[in-house]
This record gives structure tokens, C-alpha cells and sequence, in this order.
């Protein structure tokens, strides 16, 4: 049954693999000249760890550039409607115009209507977000390891 046509198998790789010794001698050591490869190019170009650096005052911002400043947001979550209005009347005395979206799409289109001045916000969950530039994306996260 199944043991004999298992072992008929075997046999049957091995005669292969002594009868192609080139193509078998390939199959162990391309893995590893690829192994060694990767190991040599990490050691020429190893992570750079940085040092932290000391809190220190900035100063006043300055609040010119952000007359008529818009920001627009979605979806308009209970949770991200409390960390917009805390974005644009805690840090700022005049406050800074919030508008909220439905979806993706309405926030792309304002985008397109007010280029200059513009800024969207895209929310996954409570904890991480998207901006979105007019003609570009940026990612919200730290980036701690080398390319």
C-alpha cells in the first residue's frame, strides 16, 4: 500500500538526483552563496542606532502661515471628532477650520478644490491615521531600522 509506493518514491528521487549531480549540487549551494551574500551586504551597511535627544524649548509657533488653514477628516467617528476639536482649539487661540467627510472620496475631491491650504486626515482606527497632501500620501509612523 502506502509504505511500498513511498518507497518507490524515494528510490525513485534518489536515482534522479545521483543521475543529475550538477543540477543537485545547484539546488544545495545557490541557498547558500544567497545566505552568504545577504550576510556580507548587512555587515557592510549595519543599522544606525541614534541617541535620544534632550527635550528643548521651541519657542512660539508661528501662527501666520495657518490663517484659513484647513483640515479635513474621515470618518466622522465620536473619536475622531474629539481629537480634531483638540487639535484645533487646544493648541491654537483662533482655532483652525475642521471639516469633516462621509468618505475617502468627498475628502479627496475638497482636496482638489482647496490645494493650497488643505490637509486631510484619514483615520484606520483610534490609534493610527493617514495624511493626505494634495498629490502625495504620508505615512504616520517611525521608521526605528535602516532600508
Amino acid at each position: 500500500g502506502v509504505w511500498r509506493q513511498t518507497r518507490a518514491l524515494l528510490f525513485k528521487n534518489c536515482l534522479i538526483k545521483c543521475r543529475t549531480k550538477k543540477s543537485s549540487v545547484q539546488e544545495v549551494l545557490f541557498p547558500l552563496f544567497f545566505l552568504f551574500w545577504l550576510i556580507l551586504m548587512s555587515m557592510m551597511h549595519p543599522h544606525r542606532k541614534y541617541g535620544e535627544v534632550a527635550n528643548t524649548n521651541l519657542g512660539t509657533l508661528d501662527t501666520s502661515m495657518l490663517v484659513n488653514f484647513v483640515i479635513g477628516y474621515t470618518p466622522p467617528t465620536r473619536m475622531a471628532r474629539e481629537i480634531m476639536k483638540k487639535v484645533a482649539f487646544d493648541n491654537f487661540e483662533d482655532g483652525i477650520i475642521t471639516e469633516e467627510y462621509l468618505s475617502e472620496e468627498e475628502l479627496q475631491e475638497a482636496s482638489a478644490f482647496k490645494r493650497s491650504n488643505f490637509v486631510g486626515v484619514v483615520f484606520n482606527d483610534a490609534m493610527s491615521y493617514q495624511l493626505r497632501f494634495p498629490d502625495s500620501v504620508a505615512m504616520s509612523s517611525i521608521y526605528m531600522e535602516s532600508r
